[in-house]
């Protein structure tokens, strides 16, 4: 009874749990199979006929941005999401979670090896739509993708402001969010993490994109930040994503290394 006391649900999506009397709040997400076990080695929990799936912080970026009480736009139960950057699917499943059954995400996964392992995961979440495919080439998924409710990235490339721009005037509307979580470390000796979070922003307001929040995801993720945005009727008036990128000090050298 002590345990079920402990938790609430967040403020803004009802298939996500929070305990808080710890340093960092804990976090639980719905799982879709009440009698299923943990997808990749979380802890699970039972209550009252649901399965509860602890966010790892340390294995999830967005787990992370959640823990360090950040409050980007979650996906919403019914909603379709882009989803880039998939890799095996451990954020994945939780997104999953969090749309519930009538929700989907799109996973797009450019490797084969991990690739796999999110097929395995699709055979336990039907939500889950992976698509083998490279995010830098969206033209290769368009058929499959009409629109999505909202865009994550999680990309780890140079030129990843690129790829989300492009992905985001393809597949979203006006108003509909963008989360990216930006790897600073993807241009090697480039800009300091501050830096090139600044230069990042301005290329995605320049793209199109309003940036709404930003969080350092230490200590879970060094050099990783957690950027919140929402597409604005800019970003589908022409102008190239290239450019805004490329002109923006420490972001065009990174990205013509690709």
């Amino acid at each position: 009874m002590r345990e079920r006391q402990r938790f609430r649900a967040h403020a803004g999506q009802s298939r996500l749990l929070l305990r808080t009397e710890e340093r960092h709040p804990v976090l639980y997400t719905e799982g879709l199979d009440p009698e299923g076990g943990p997808v990749y080695g979380e802890r699970v929990l039972a209550r009252d006929g649901r399965l509860l799936r602890h966010w790892e912080p340390h294995r999830s970026k967005l787990g992370a941005a959640l823990a360090k009480q950040a409050e980007p736009t979650l996906p919403g139960v019914g909603e379709t999401w882009l989803y880039l950057g998939a890799a095996t699917g451990t954020t994945v499943s939780h997104v999953a979670d969090l749309v519930g059954p009538r929700g989907a995400v799109l996973a797009v996964e450019r490797s084969v090896r991990p690739f796999a392992r999110l097929l395995a995961l699709a055979e336990r979440y039907p939500n889950v739509l992976p698509l083998l495919a490279d995010a830098r080439r969206p033209e290769e998924y368009a058929g499959d993708v009409a629109t999505a409710d909202g865009l994550y990235a999680d990309v780890a490339q140079p030129d990843q402001v690129e790829i989300v721009l492009e992905n985001a005037r393809l597949f979203l509307g006006p108003s509909r969010p963008v989360v990216l979580a930006l790897k600073t470390a993807s241009l090697g000796r480039g800009p300091e993490p501050r830096a090139y979070l600044e230069a990042a922003s301005r290329a995605l307001a320049e793209g199109g994109l309003e940036v709404d929040s930003a969080t350092a995801l230490e200590p879970f993720h060094r050099r990783h930040f957690l950027v919140g945005a929402t597409a604005t009727a800019r970003l589908f008036g022409g102008g190239a994503a290239g450019g805004s990128a490329s002109a923006t000090p420490g972001l065009g050298r990174a990205a013509r290394r690709r």
